[in-house]
């Protein structure tokens, strides 16, 4: 469920404006950029005004989609690029319930970041999209869902699977969970293959 929309510009201040200037440095028209999205034109422009609020799912679209990361999307200052990432507090960006920190370096073919996952977050969004994506769970339990088969992980338990598989991620019980959640801004090799480079949302 999504929040009110005047409930959701306060939760990521800046988000918004960054969105509308991603696309327009894009040369994307609304109507395009929302197309590749998988969205309305209309719910991009909510997004882009601050009256909607995006779900982690969707930031990372658009990121795929601007050719960014979410991290940068939601402001936060990235690492500086090196090989050591220091350990440091959770005090991630929150969206549509997910709480998410960048857990690597910037400017890499791959995006890691630190996830606490809500209770029955993405609800029946099923994504569709090039890529690999490889989950391991910190604490918590996640349920899993590709294609027609529903996977249970508990903590130590991981995925690693192809993006064109549809999937699903949430949190079964009220605590939720926390894990490192690693995709990348590149196609794989399947993807090409598949799709042709053309995402889509399931």
């Amino acid at each position: 469920m999504n929040p009110p929309d005047d409930l959701a510009a306060g939760e990521l201040p800046g988000v918004a404006p960054r969105l509308r200037d991603l696309r327009r440095g894009r040369g994307l028209t609304l109507e395009t950029a929302a197309q590749r999205a998988g969205l309305s034109p209309a719910h991009l422009s909510r997004l882009e005004t601050g009256r909607r609020q995006p779900s982690l799912p969707m930031l990372l679209q658009l990121a795929r989609i601007y050719g960014t990361t979410v991290s940068e999307l939601l402001g936060e200052t990235p690492p500086e690029r090196d090989a050591i990432v220091r350990s440091r507090p959770f005090e991630g960006a929150a969206a549509d319930g997910w709480m998410y920190q960048q857990a690597g370096g910037s400017g890499r073919a791959m995006q890691a970041l630190r996830v606490r996952v809500p209770h029955g977050a993405q609800g029946d969004l099923v994504r569709v999209h090039p890529g690999e994506e490889w989950l391991y769970v910190l604490t918590g339990r996640l349920r899993v869902t590709l294609g027609e088969t529903v996977h249970d992980l508990a903590p130590g338990d991981g995925a690693h699977f192809d993006s064109l598989t549809p999937h699903r991620i949430a949190a079964p019980e009220p605590e939720g969970a926390e894990l490192l959640f690693v995709h990348t801004l590149l196609q794989s090799p399947a993807a090409d293959l598949c799709l042709g480079g053309r995402a889509h949302r399931g």
